[in-house]
């Protein structure tokens, strides 16, 4: 069987930054079909989904497997970062369709294309994936490092944190902020909750950063936020 299933899928955020298109994804993904022989039978198209949503809890990606379940045999998709999380997502999912007898299709895998049909295709697609989660890898960890690294300088790093000013590219401690991340943080050391944290700054009448309410998440990223230990 030559049934295809075409698989596009941006997030939000890279329409916003990159101009990544779903109608660009579609038209290489049905050319591609067109020269390899494949009959596409559905074209799924993701929109605003984060690729860290697995693929089976995706809208699409139910209505795929459910094609796959039906008799369809072919997976065209433009990367691999558009079906799956990882590498390792990636490799166990395609064993499981491999024993069904599911090609995938990749048309640029580290600049090359890909398909699991054969033995060599299935080596390939092992081996670029691995390097391209190392890469990933090493990519968060100088993103990680220049951080830390920011932070030691009180440099600018993100929308500006509690208990500082920017004055261009610096962070400049305001005294009155400070004195409230000190009590936030002696607060917790007492035993409260995030929850009663924020309830509490709340009665108060004191306002956040930017003017808005306080809330568990807010109080979470402050105590988990290690510029202040750096002090």
């Amino acid at each position: 069987m030559n049934h295809c299933v075409l698989y596009t899928r941006v997030s939000t955020q890279e329409q916003c930054d990159s101009g990544v298109s779903l109608d660009a994804q579609d038209e290489r993904l049905r050319a591609y079909a067109t020269v390899a022989g494949l009959s596409v039978v559905a074209l799924v198209r993701e929109e605003g989904v984060s690729g860290k949503t697995p693929l089976g809890h995706r809208p699409g990606g139910k209505e795929m497997l459910r094609m796959l379940r039906a008799g369809a045999q072919h997976i065209v998709a433009l990367k691999l970062d558009r079906l799956f999380r990882d590498a390792e997502d990636a490799l166990r999912q395609t064993r499981e369709w491999d024993k069904t007898n599911v090609t995938l299709h990749i048309l640029d895998l580290g600049g090359q294309m890909v398909n699991t049909a054969s033995p060599m295709g299935r080596m390939l697609l092992t081996v670029i994936a691995g390097m391209a989660e190392l890469e990933r890898s090493l990519i968060a960890e100088r993103t990680a490092a220049a951080l830390q690294h920011k932070k030691a300088h009180h440099q600018v790093y993100s929308p500006t944190p509690l208990g500082y000013q920017r004055d261009g590219n610096q962070l400049i401690p305001d005294a009155e902020e400070q004195a409230l991340v000190s009590r936030i943080r002696q607060l917790h050391d007492d035993g409260a909750s995030m929850t009663g944290i924020a309830g509490q700054l709340n009665g108060e009448g004191i306002v956040g950063k930017n003017g808005g309410r306080w809330y568990a998440t807010t109080i979470s990223k402050i105590l988990a936020n290690d510029l202040y230990t750096q002090e």
